[in-house]
């Protein structure tokens, strides 16, 4: 069995490299992206990345001194006004960013490599800025895919053509008392053992009646009925926000989704393609999420019912649609061989799943190293669980807490229904 040494050379090796494969492989005219809000510059984000390291684990931890002195505003998220990080007298170029990142990951790397024994500081802190790597990862794949570039080459296709699967309908979950979320941790040795952020803890004991909640993730055929039902023109299935979302974005139909001589059509990165009718629908916003179970008679879980039904989830996440396996494409009553305890399929992995739930505190949450992890996106925020098939199998768990803005749509985001009643 890997150590968690073995484990984090691993993780950052990976994210490593696949960082590199998403920036580096951009010409200077694709690296000079317009503005746009729900990206950020790449070089921009591998210099952010850098930072992570830098700041947490060769400065904060090992004392060492800034590789480039008077920038950190310039690299912290928190402190450089979104739109400041596409001005070229700002940040600085290229070259510059990729030579910080590489000195500042070999360095780590090295630490890695020391035959000294890791301390549970050390071992907490390497997961923490290896996770945050992992979600830039995740945020430079759908960079591309909202420009239209190239898949990187780590992505794959779902190919079988034979889907003899229809493994569909609801599951039942039997009503009690479920433990949501991590128990609380007491000093950086336990926080090390049993890594996760600030948001999923302290966990506690909830008491959820019994329900129905769908055995797969909403296709996009069940998706398609809605649209050409109606659904994006009836007001009846809209909530307030969702009616002012719908006439801000003039929306029809997903985000990149075309009709063509009567047939849709998806973009997936810089191709076009038929649309996949037993993939699982992608793309949509909370708003959207909301008028197709109108539509449908049915209802979001909350976070506590999704976790309630991953119960003691599945045992192996190779299997799962993560880390660019099947770019979202694997029919939704695909991969059997990872369902949940449950029957639930698909609950890692493919597409983050919304979630009725308010991205809130947990009662007793205290905020863990990093101030702004979780803090700034509660009350504004719903939560998504179970990650996409863009997430790092190392960053996923059932616990995990992703917090979307409810507009959004270019995220990998997508839609599981309960029963309603």
């Amino acid at each position: 069995m890997m150590n968690l040494r073995e484990k984090l050379k691993r993780d950052l090796d990976e994210s490593d490299s696949r960082l590199r494969e998403l920036v580096l492989t951009l010409n200077d005219e694709q690296l000079a992206v317009p503005y746009n809000p729900g990206i950020n510059p790449p070089i921009w984000e591998m210099g952010h990345s850098a930072f992570f390291f830098e700041r947490f684990l060769l400065r904060d931890l090992y004392g060492d001194d800034p590789r480039m002195p008077g920038n950190d505003e310039m690299w912290d998220s928190f402190e450089i006004p979104h739109k400041e990080r596409w001005r070229a007298s700002v940040v600085p170029g290229k070259e510059v960013a990729i030579e910080y990142y590489n000195r500042v990951i070999y360095e780590c790397r090295a630490r890695l490599d020391s035959p000294e024994e890791l301390t549970p500081d050390e071992e907490y802190l390497f997961q923490y800025v290896i996770a945050h790597q992992n979600m830039h990862v995740e945020s430079l794949i759908w960079c591309r895919q909202t420009l239209g570039y190239p898949a990187p080459a780590f992505v794959e296709f779902w190919e079988d053509e034979e889907n003899p699967r229809k493994d569909r309908g609801d599951v039942e979950i039997s009503g009690g008392t479920y433990y949501i979320g991590k128990p609380r941790q007491n000093g950086r040795e336990e926080m090390a053992a049993d890594f996760c952020f600030d948001n999923e803890k302290p966990g506690f004991e909830m008491e959820i009646q019994p329900f129905r909640i769908s055995r797969t993730l909403v296709s996009n055929a069940e998706y398609l009925e809605f649209v050409e039902d109606g659904g994006y023109e009836n007001p009846d299935f809209w909530s307030f926000g969702g009616k002012f979302w719908l006439r801000e974005s003039e929306a029809v139909a997903p985000e990149y989704w075309e009709k063509r001589d009567g047939e849709w059509w998806v973009r997936r990165f810089d191709q076009w393609e038929k649309l996949r009718p037993d993939a699982p629908v992608m793309h949509v916003t909370f708003r959207e999420a909301n008028a197709f179970c109108q539509w449908a008679g049915r209802r979001l879980p909350t976070e506590f019912e999704w976790e309630a039904a991953f119960g003691r989830g599945i045992a192996n996440l190779e299997g799962c649609d993560l880390a660019g396996r099947f770019c979202g494409t694997a029919p939704v009553d695909a991969l059997s061989e990872n369902d949940c305890e449950s029957g639930c399929r698909q609950m890692i992995g493919s597409a983050w799943e919304w979630t009725s739930s308010q991205y809130l505190p947990f009662a007793g949450f205290e905020v863990d190293m990093y101030a702004y992890m979780s803090t700034l996106q509660f009350a504004t925020h719903n939560t998504t669980k179970g990650g996409s098939w863009a997430t790092a199998p190392s960053l996923i768990r059932p616990t995990y807490r992703q917090a979307i803005y409810p507009n959004r749509r270019d995220m990998f985001t997508g839609i599981r229904t309960c029963a309603l009643g």
